[in-house]
């Protein structure tokens, strides 16, 4: 009998096992790996990768020398699609979303939201979603000292007592835990939190949650232009889209997506197209009532 192949896969399962006590069991970011994690695989993509992260951190670098702020420009711009290295990633989001500014303008303003009188239907909505934020996070388990459910929790309550209007809604728990695993500051997730929220996506979390909507007609039809033939089976079993995006749109793809991949630019469709899209998207919702 050939013992080539036997040979062969007790080789892999050694460099498996090898690369499993090499690559730490759990990420930068805080979260475990599946028990079906490919270690040899991720050890033989991120060797070559690193050569490029690093010399990407090296240009963010030189960027950001000497400067207290970061100054929108077609360079940044450039950076920015590229990727920004977790390192610098909190004071390039702080600068280019205009919460840095915010936050400065507004001293003690955040500190003040938390001592303010207590709301207990505001309270009791963030409390419930706690436990549902990153479960598979170990920085957000009651067990971790320090536990990041706190400082959620912190935030989530000043933000609504902040916007009222907005108050608390479901899916925020996942961008503000995942704005504190970036900036590790509770006040600075606040103010980011509200650039998103209140500012860049403003008409998402308002009652009638109209931006979100056009944005889920916009997948619908880039999906029809793109990849037709999903777009027919989806019809052809009268799957709504809603039903299956709405969670994706909610918490901006941060429970969907890998870590790195949040808040990235679109790629080939030009912003132009996108903005077409999402008028003709908004004009047929509007019409619909």
């Amino acid at each position: 009998m050939d013992s080539a192949p036997a040979e062969q896969g007790r080789r892999e399962d050694a460099a498996s096992q090898a690369a499993r006590e090499r690559v730490p069991r759990v990420d930068p970011y805080g979260f475990e790996r599946p028990e079906d994690f490919d270690y040899a695989s991720y050890e033989e993509f991120f060797s070559s990768y690193l050569v490029i992260l690093t010399r990407r951190a090296i240009k963010w670098s030189k960027l950001l020398k000497g400067s207290n702020s970061v100054q929108k420009s077609m360079k940044v711009k450039r950076y920015i699609r590229k990727g920004v290295p977790l390192e610098h990633r909190a004071r390039v989001w702080m600068g280019v979303s205009g919460a840095q500014a915010q936050m400065e303008q507004n001293p003690g303003y955040y500190h003040r939201l938390l001592k303010e009188e207590r709301n207990d239907s505001l309270e009791e909505a963030i409390r419930t979603d706690m436990n549902r934020t990153f479960p598979e996070n170990v920085k957000f388990r009651k067990t971790a000292d320090p536990c990041l459910q706190k400082t959620l929790h912190n935030v989530l309550l000043a933000y609504g007592r902040h916007n009222q209007g907005v108050g608390y809604c479901q899916g925020m728990n996942f961008i503000a835990g995942y704005l504190i695993l970036i900036t590790k500051n509770e006040e600075e997730s606040f103010w980011l939190l509200d650039a998103l929220v209140g500012r860049i996506l403003p008409d998402y979390y308002s009652p009638a949650m109209l931006g979100l909507k056009t944005d889920q007609e916009v997948l619908g039809e880039l999906v029809r232009m793109k990849i037709p033939a999903v777009a027919e089976l989806m019809e052809g079993h009268g799957v709504l889209w809603t039903l299956v995006v709405s969670r994706w749109f909610i918490c901006l793809f941060i429970d969907i997506l890998p870590v790195e991949k949040i808040f990235s630019e679109p790629g080939s469709l030009s912003m132009t197209t996108i903005t077409k899209l999402r008028e003709s998207c908004r004009a047929k919702l509007l019409t619909q009532g």
